[in-house]
């Protein structure tokens, strides 16, 4: 009998915690709800001065001491140097680098567009942007507006490079495809030029629970296909004619930016590694966007910039929930399997 006394004591105790603890969460999370989303600012970090301090620092702990000595008046010899020089210094060209990580429903142009624009009011004929892409795709008309943001770039006789480390498929590539440039790593997936749509149908669903339906629309195609409504095969047709209609719009689009690749061998829906796509012509050079900052160190001043937005509490409580959520998801699957 103690012992069960105290077991619901403890019981207790920790029920009452719980409880609190959801009751404090709930309270926080409702006031941070009632905030508005601050206004985003433009941050500009020079990469350039990133590098310097790592190859510094890299010195100082490798370096003995003769050796560092000797790297002291070599450096201040070369600061007397930069000091003679140092119109030829603040003409140097600069390399502006972008990351844009797309989602399926391309929210992320609104950040593109503010970073775009800041770029495109300082940026001069001899600079350079190099966007670090990473995107399976998602709407088309939200990587249509993405690939335009990307063309103004162009259009203003910027040169423009998109570096794909990871993945640049569907709308992904349509991104990619506008670059003057394109380069990809070795095992970066790229390509998939194709058109997906699908929906589920609860018709049978309905109808076995005596649901009844009812849609009114004006126009003949007004809805094709729809989720609750009994589909037919003219409905169909048209929806299938309608994504036939977006892929030869994305193979022209395609075919516009890289004229020289063969357009109906890449646009079948599939995608290949790096080295693949770059035999396909849908890549012009096999390398890391690290790589490739690193070889225009220090010839070039080299700038990050990007648009932020600060979050509220009850955004940063929902990003820690996903990403531990996601973190147990991967931890099980992991378990579960192993991949290349």
């Amino acid at each position: 009998m103690e012992f069960l006394y105290e077991y619901g004591l403890f019981f207790a105790k920790a029920v009452t915690l719980v409880l609190a603890i959801i009751v404090v969460v709930s309270t926080i999370v409702g006031v941070a709800a009632k905030q508005k989303q601050g206004k985003g600012q433009l941050e500009i970090t020079s990469l350039s001065a990133q590098l310097k301090d790592v190859t510094q620092y890299a010195k100082e702990v490798l370096l003995d001491k003769n050796a560092l000595k000797k790297l002291a008046k070599a450096q201040k010899k070369e600061e007397k140097q930069k000091n003679k020089t140092k119109d030829d210094e603040e003409n140097k060209s600069r390399l502006f680098v972008v990351d844009c990580k797309g989602s399926m429903d391309a929210h992320e142009v609104e950040h593109l567009r503010e970073e775009i624009t800041a770029i495109l009011c300082i940026a001069e004929k001899n600079d350079e942007v190099l966007v670090r892409l990473e995107s399976g795709g998602g709407v088309v008309h939200g990587y249509g507006l993405a690939a335009s943001q990307l063309q103004r770039i162009k259009d203003k006789g910027i040169t423009l490079t998109v570096a794909v480390d990871k993945v640049a498929a569907s709308g992904g590539y349509m991104m990619a495809c506008v670059a003057d440039k394109s380069l990809a790593a070795q095992f970066a997936y790229i390509g998939s030029i194709g058109v997906l749509a699908q929906l589920p149908n609860f018709n049978k669903l309905l109808k076995k629970n005596d649901i009844e339906f009812e849609q009114h629309t004006a126009g003949e195609y007004k809805r094709t296909l729809t989720v609750f409504g009994e589909n037919n095969d003219e409905g169909r047709a048209k929806f299938k004619e309608e994504i036939e209609e977006i892929h030869v719009l994305f193979k022209d689009f395609v075919h516009s930016q890289r004229p020289d690749m063969n357009i109906e061998k890449v646009a079948t829906g599939e995608y290949w590694p790096g080295v693949k796509a770059k035999s396909l012509g849908l890549v012009d050079e096999i390398t890391t966007s690290d790589d490739y900052i690193l070889s225009h160190h220090p010839a070039r001043e080299i700038f990050s910039v990007k648009y932020a937005v600060k979050k509220n509490v009850a955004e940063k409580l929902g990003m820690s929930a996903a990403k531990v959520a996601e973190q147990t998801l991967m931890r099980t699957w992991s378990k579960a399997r192993h991949w290349f």
